[in-house]
């Protein structure tokens, strides 16, 4: 394994901002040419849901090549070379020069003049990061939900959207709902006054475990945790930030509003071996959105109890529930054809690029990345938490201060009432 050169946060973020930079001089610009109908994708996180987003993009439309792989490891650059040539052989060019690693991976597959659309499926803590660089290349970015893990990085992306937006720059965000069927009639329903008036909602995330990495001979902390990072907080968010964050941005579109007020608890009462690194297992908060509205938002992950992934959204005249279905007053349940969401989100994001007039869902998936954000942050704690000092004063970044392959402590498991509000 090639190890990148040691490197500070500062000068990585620095660092980024010249490489992106120089990608975007006169003569990288104009990658997607008007009229022209060509996408050349560079992929930036190679594991599962990097790999799987690819071959959704490429299932999405025609007319699209995947061009660049870029991993902090080589073996998941292999894989996903190997699961992509496998399904799409004519569709897949990606030359060995072309194949990146370390962790200025993401700067070489943007510094890359064909690639105009990044697909990136790294760890969430590195998805500020990395937009701020295929944004400052000029590209169209997908990347996948959640966009951050702290304040510091929703701040970051916000910012970077904003930049898209000024350049003309398609950015889609994985929250797949918001391009399926069934929930976008099921809005529109809501917006029309079929449930009357929101008065509260409920939403669920409990599921089983998930898959676990154990650290290997040789293995250092930081490349364990980069490997083992649905259980660091500054990598995932914790589970309520990297998965629950689906129903909670769900709930902020049916009310069409963002919480005022944010208080949560939790714990970690099953995971408790080192394997599960710093994170919880199961959470409960209230959201207090404007006029009273209140949301009780749970997640778990606990293997041998009951499952539950919903929406629940309630009103004057009846409730409605993300599945498709509404029950009071003017009962409706969706029939029609459901396309997969998956793909659809990619679709959108092409279609809209080819148009001239590209998506730009940044600061949505930030706003309710935030949301989960905070809801953590008050169950660590045991803090009320107001969403305007979150966004406004909090100084929460939980980046590393360096990234390079070695020694990586991180914090205990935080305990509420002794772990401080940052």
């Amino acid at each position: 394994m090639s190890l990148s050169k040691n490197i500070t946060r500062r000068d990585f973020i620095k660092t980024t901002a010249a490489a992106s930079l120089a990608a975007a001089i006169p003569g990288n610009l104009g990658l997607f040419a008007a009229g022209s109908d060509a996408l050349r994708i560079g992929v930036i996180g190679c594991g599962g849901r990097g790999t799987g987003a690819a071959i959704n993009c490429l299932e999405a439309a025609e007319g699209i090549e995947i061009v660049a792989l870029g991993d902090l490891v080589p073996d998941r650059i292999e894989s996903s070379y190997r699961k992509l040539m496998e399904k799409f052989p004519d569709r897949v060019r990606v030359p060995a020069g072309n194949r990146f690693t370390g962790f200025d991976n993401h700067l070489k597959v943007c510094a890359l003049p064909e690639v105009n659309l990044i697909v990136t499926a790294a760890p969430p803590g590195f998805r500020p990061i990395h937009l701020k660089a295929a944004v400052e290349a000029g590209k169209h970015v997908f990347m996948e939900k959640p966009v951050a893990v702290d304040p510091a990085g929703v701040r970051a992306v916000i910012a970077s959207s904003e930049a898209a937006a000024a350049k003309g720059l398609a950015v889609v965000a994985g929250t797949q709902r918001r391009h399926q069927k069934s929930y976008l009639e099921l809005m529109r329903r809501i917006r029309d006054g079929q449930i009357g008036e929101i008065v509260g909602a409920q939403c669920y995330w409990n599921q089983g475990d998930l898959w676990v990495k154990l650290p290997e001979p040789g293995m250092s902390e930081m490349e364990w945790q980069c490997r083992n990072w649905l259980y660091f907080t500054w990598t995932s968010g914790d589970h309520i930030v990297e998965q629950h964050v689906h129903n909670i941005d769900v709930v902020n579109w049916a009310i069409g509003a963002l919480p005022k007020n944010i208080v949560g608890m939790g714990g970690r009462e099953v995971r408790k071996a080192p394997e599960y690194g710093n994170i919880y297992d199961h959470f409960a908060v209230e959201f207090e959105y404007p006029n009273g509205v209140r949301v009780a938002s749970y997640c778990r992950q606990t293997e041998g109890c009951a499952d539950r992934v919903e929406e629940r959204i309630i009103g004057t005249k009846g409730t409605a529930f993300g599945y498709g279905e509404i029950k009071g007053e003017k009962p409706w349940t969706f029939e029609g054809p459901e396309p997969d969401p998956y793909v659809q989100e990619h679709a959108d994001l092409v279609a809209s690029i080819r148009a001239g007039t590209p998506l730009n869902e940044g600061r949505r998936i930030a706003e309710s990345t935030m949301c989960a954000i905070i809801g953590r942050m008050s169950a660590y704690t045991g803090r009320a938490i107001s969403w305007d000092w979150a966004m406004n004063a909090s100084k929460l970044d939980l980046s590393p201060a360096r990234y390079e392959f070695g020694p990586n402590p991180v914090d205990p498991v935080a305990v509420p009432g002794k772990t401080p509000l940052i």
